[in-house]
């Protein structure tokens, strides 16, 4: 799990020092709420193919 959590970072210069993924302006808010809606980890990855399935695992740990 460790592993997976260095995937999310928090920077004041990005997204207002939300958790985002790998410093990309990519809050796991927004994640969690996509998977909230409904969407499934592969819809997810379908749609935003700059994103991988361990940043999607580690919004979920964090």
């Amino acid at each position: 799990m460790k592993e997976l959590l260095k995937r999310i970072t928090i920077d004041q210069e990005i997204c207002h020092g939300k958790p985002c993924i790998r410093g990309m302006r990519w809050p796991v808010e927004v994640i969690i709420d996509m998977l909230g809606s409904g969407m499934t980890n592969e819809e997810i990855l379908e749609d935003h193919p700059e994103l991988e399935k361990e940043d999607i695992l580690a919004c979920l740990n964090f």
